[in-house]
């Protein structure tokens, strides 16, 4: 069974969009939705650790100008509940569930970094539901340096504990002088939501479980990427740390119709350093095929 509470059809920044609630199959799903209705709606798939709060206000906002955009927390993550999924097929499968109950039957799908494995799980096991894709900071399967992620964000951690500052100053941005005065930009805007309404940060044990799903995914056989016909736009930063960029060049050579941008003096949040030319670029990518 699968019940939804009323959206409102107002446009509203990211900032203040109200979070809602879908309960699929017994389990309560957190989503917010921004932007004109109608038209195939974009939805966002996030990164390892993050909640919907994660998301950039910026590329949000820019996003939602044109399009219905769409963003949830997936299962045992910010305020859904259940336990997170220990493989990124099975994250993939509830978001197919997630989408389907919020009444859409085709989407545009963009995925960021361990959102970008689910996404292309998702359109290889229902390609019909995907229109257009857009994998973002993020790896293929089988690709190996996944496998890493624990010992790299292990040693983020512990420089960030010792700073005092966020994890993803070293994660997602270069330690050059750009890079850290956009990590500084970066963390601000993710204060902006000041409504009562913010979702839980993501538990101790779901962030192990991401981690094993990771893992599970470096180490698994590599897709067929051929298969996947959507038209595709891949995107990172030239020094990306937790998913090398490399990858992001292996996804846009084994899928038939993409195209590959790679953002300067950027790393793993290149898109959210680079946003004032990211956002246009989807916004063309998606108005194109349109």
């Amino acid at each position: 069974m699968t019940t939804a509470t009323p959206s409102s059809t107002a446009t509203a920044p990211w900032s203040t969009t109200p979070t809602q609630t879908v309960v699929v199959d017994g389990t309560t799903f957190t989503y917010r939705e921004l932007g004109p209705r109608g038209g195939v709606p974009l939805v966002l798939l996030h990164h390892f650790t993050a909640t919907l709060d994660d998301w950039d206000p910026r590329v949000l906002d820019g996003l939602a100008a044109r399009h219905h955009v769409v963003a949830f927390d997936n299962r045992g993550v910010g305020g859904s509940g259940g336990k997170v999924p220990h493989t990124v097929a099975a994250m993939a499968a509830d978001a197919i569930r997630v989408t389907r109950a919020l009444g859409h039957e085709q989407v545009d799908l963009l995925g960021f970094s361990l959102g970008g494995g689910v996404a292309q799980e998702l359109v290889l096991a229902e390609p019909g539901l995907v229109r257009r894709l857009i994998l973002t900071g993020t790896g293929h399967r089988g690709g190996g340096g996944l496998t890493k992620m624990p010992l790299i964000v292990g040693g983020a951690y512990a420089k960030a504990a010792l700073r005092r500052v966020d994890p993803r100053h070293f994660l997602f941005f270069p330690r050059t002088p750009g890079g850290k005065a956009a990590a500084k930009a970066y963390i601000a805007r993710l204060g902006e939501r000041t409504t009562a309404d913010r979702v839980p940060k993501i538990s101790q044990q779901a962030r192990i479980a991401q981690l094993a799903a990771i893992r599970e995914s470096g180490l698994g056989t590599p897709h067929d990427l051929g298969r996947i016909a959507q038209p595709t736009f891949v995107a990172n930063g030239e020094d990306d740390v937790m998913v090398a960029t490399s990858q992001s060049r292996a996804l846009a050579e084994r899928i038939p119709d993409s195209r590959l941008t790679i953002y300067p003096d950027s790393g793993h949040g290149g898109i959210f350093q680079h946003h004032e030319r990211f956002v246009p670029e989807v916004l063309e990518f998606l108005g194109a095929h349109a």
